[in-house]
């Protein structure tokens, strides 16, 4: 009998050894603003839903990451300026009744309902200050501007990321509660800055990072740590060594790290990755042949023990999924025993 898929990604995250490779890759499904506005206009969340649904009625993967676009405008950062330090100090945590929180988990649960019984389902969570960056890149296209505050105020740095993780782990809470998610992809990156060393970072930036995490981890032991290498940045993993994770995704890439390195740097916990996700690479232009042919190799390196088929981060967004199911049909083709 062929195990179903949420057995499958089970067992590749416990390091069992399975016939087959699990895969999973995902995509946006609203791009620009409209990230951000969902609270204001349920048009876009409706997209985003039937995003989602077509997504996975296409490529019919073994795992749904659910994307968080229409929510990534948390209102203090909205309408904030951030020309001052005092910008940042005036940051405080919505909490736990408000729109940004109740609608979020609502949302989540809405699509997760689609396919949560077949395969498992793992929400993006920024972690805390990557919010303030997201705006900074995704709406004001502003790409220095993180940075720039990062270095000038450091200690209000800390302090608005203390006040946004209150509303990450109670946003982390609620879904777990609501039964919407079996677990967060918590996505993290390296400050772009050279002062910000292990020392600084662990003294800024940890202490808004790690709560969340672990609020994850007690409620769920099937998380997954994403190390984000966007716009290729590049990271610094010796600073998230014990960030606990039962699966590790990082942009192999744009790190030099490849996915066996990785795995040994983590003591062995199950990975995720091996494509390249830019536009004009092999998963956006490769034939079915080519991708047939990638699969197997990385078959071939990583074996069929702790490792799941994906790619650095999110593919592009204007990609035809079928490009994505040649892949997820690669791994359902490409057994165990026809590889090693």
């Amino acid at each position: 009998m062929t195990e179903n898929k949420r057995d499958l990604l089970l067992r590749a995250m416990n390091n069992e050894e399975t016939d087959r490779a699990a895969c999973g890759f995902w995509h946006h499904f609203v791009v620009g603003p409209d990230q951000f506005r969902g609270l204001e206009d349920p048009e876009i969340l409706e997209r985003v839903v039937q995003g989602h649904k077509k997504y996975y009625e296409v490529v019919q993967p073994d795992m749904m990451k659910i994307m968080s676009e229409g929510f990534f405008g948390y209102p203090p950062i909205m309408n904030n300026d951030f020309a001052s330090e005092v910008d940042l100090l005036n940051i405080k945590a919505v909490g736990p009744d408000h729109p940004w929180i109740q609608k979020q988990v609502a949302h989540v649960k809405r699509i997760s309902n689609l396919f949560i019984n077949e395969v498992m389902c793992f929400y993006n969570i920024f972690s805390p200050l990557q919010i303030i960056r997201i705006r900074f890149d995704f709406l004001d296209l502003d790409y220095d501007r993180f940075v720039v505050l990062a270095e000038k105020y450091p200690e209000a740095m800390l302090q608005a990321g203390l006040e946004i993780q209150k509303d990450v782990s109670e946003l982390i809470r609620q879904l777990f509660a609501a039964k919407a998610i079996d677990g967060i992809y918590y996505c993290v990156q390296n400050v772009q800055s050279e002062m910000y060393d292990l020392e600084t970072y662990s003294r800024i930036i940890r202490p808004t990072e790690l709560p969340a995490l672990e609020e994850a981890n007690r409620l769920s032991d099937k998380n997954i740590l994403h190390i984000c290498g966007y716009d290729r940045h590049t990271n610094n993993f010796e600073y998230y060594k014990d960030y606990p994770a039962r699966i590790y995704n990082w942009a192999v890439h744009t790190e030099k790290i490849s996915l066996q390195e990785g795995k040994s740097f983590f003591n062995g916990a199950c990975v995720l990755g091996g494509f390249d996700n830019n536009p004009g690479t092999l998963i956006d232009k490769g034939s079915p042949k080519e991708l047939f042919g990638y699969v197997r190799e990385l078959l071939t390196e990583n074996g069929f023990r702790g490792y799941i088929v994906g790619a650095d981060c999110s593919i592009p967004n204007d990609i035809d999924d079928q490009q994505v199911r040649y892949i997820r049909n690669s791994c359902h083709e490409l057994s165990r025993k026809e590889v090693i």
